[in-house]
């Protein structure tokens, strides 16, 4: 039986290169991983970016005129749909669940990856919703407690680098833009593409609120970042392999592939570590932000892991139906020739 493609094949993408279908226009280099603003450039209206485009153009009016039901609505269809056409992905999502809830029966769990499915479509317009809504409209949608609202506010007039630690739920990028409408602007960890459209508007909708966003691969810029007196926003909750990871237990995967990120930034002389995250609740986006960190770091990286995988799991024990399970989150096991994902072509 023939292997699913998750991705775009190594040979595919040099192609698209070669043709200008695909190029950088994100800066690089040790300590220069920073996007303050969009970049264009003219190749960028070739007609092979017109789909691109249009796709961003559409985003921008129906998220500004349909009524917020509408889009849940579409979205959610939208997204049981993708778990059709797209096999590969929800042949990930079933393996995560099959490894995240053995406890869970087969029913559970499918049940589970239908509402997944459904929250992946509307996240298409929660992230556009962050791109482009209005703060009146915006402000509509949003609930935090007070308290915590007042103590994150406390924590960011310290003047201490803060490390906002957050998780790849699928309102993530209305998280960014809630904090900083209401606690303070910051600058997020991302990764850039080659798809330099899709580049353009991830930094464009990102930084209409925030700062700047500084590139995952880039570690010097990170550190800059956390310095600079802005909170950054960090998720280290997804697989970027052996060399930058330890291995510590997430929900029922005892050795999960855990960047050690985490623990490297919290030596930072007087960083704060504040979880924050957003669940949708019925029609509205519940900013959690809880308490710092105590007694972390360690000296122990891997014990520094298990405890930032425990306060992710907390998080998304809250609504595992709108957590990205849709990414090999249990990738890159202690054995090299352990395969979680055989079903999948490397």
């Amino acid at each position: 039986m023939a292997k699913l493609s998750l991705h775009v094949s190594a040979a595919e993408r040099q192609k698209e290169s070669k043709e200008k279908k695909r190029f950088s226009t994100s800066q690089k280099g040790w300590g220069k991983g920073f996007a303050e603003k969009p970049v264009f450039v003219k190749r960028m209206l070739l007609p092979h970016f017109w789909s691109a485009w249009f796709a961003i153009g559409l985003l921008y009016v129906m998220v500004n005129v349909l009524p917020y039901s509408w889009l849940i609505f579409i979205g959610s269809k939208i997204g049981r749909l993708m778990g059709t056409i797209l096999p590969a992905r929800k042949y990930v999502l079933k393996r995560n669940l099959e490894l995240a809830f053995p406890e869970m029966s087969d029913d559970e769990r499918h049940e589970l990856s239908k509402q997944i499915q459904r929250n992946t479509g509307m996240a298409i317009f929660e992230t556009g919703m962050a791109w482009f809504w209005p703060d009146w409209r915006l402000k509509r949608h949003v609930i935090i407690d007070e308290d915590e609202l007042q103590y994150a506010r406390q924590c960011n007039q310290t003047g201490r680098p803060i490390l906002v630690l957050s998780a790849h739920f699928v309102t993530l990028e209305l998280m960014a833009r809630i904090y900083a409408t209401y606690i303070t602007p910051g600058i997020g960890v991302y990764r850039p593409t080659d798809h330099p459209v899709w580049e353009w508007a991830q930094v464009k909708g990102r930084t209409r609120k925030n700062l700047a966003l500084v590139s995952k691969n880039d570690p010097r810029s990170m550190i800059k970042a956390l310095k600079s007196g802005a909170p950054i926003w960090y998720a280290p909750d997804q697989d970027y392999g052996r060399r930058v990871s330890v291995f510590a237990p997430f929900f029922a995967v005892k050795e999960t592939a855990t960047v050690a990120a985490t623990h490297n930034l919290a030596k930072i002389e007087g960083t704060l570590i504040t979880p924050a995250w957003t669940i949708r609740e019925g029609n509205k986006y519940h900013l959690y932000l809880k308490k710092e960190l105590q007694n972390f770091p360690t000296e122990d990286a891997v014990a520094d892991a298990a405890t930032i995988n425990k306060v992710v799991e907390d998080m998304v024990r809250m609504a595992p139906e709108q957590y990205l399970w849709m990414h090999r989150r249990f990738k890159t096991a202690p054995d090299e020739n352990e395969n979680r994902y055989p079903g999948l072509e490397e």
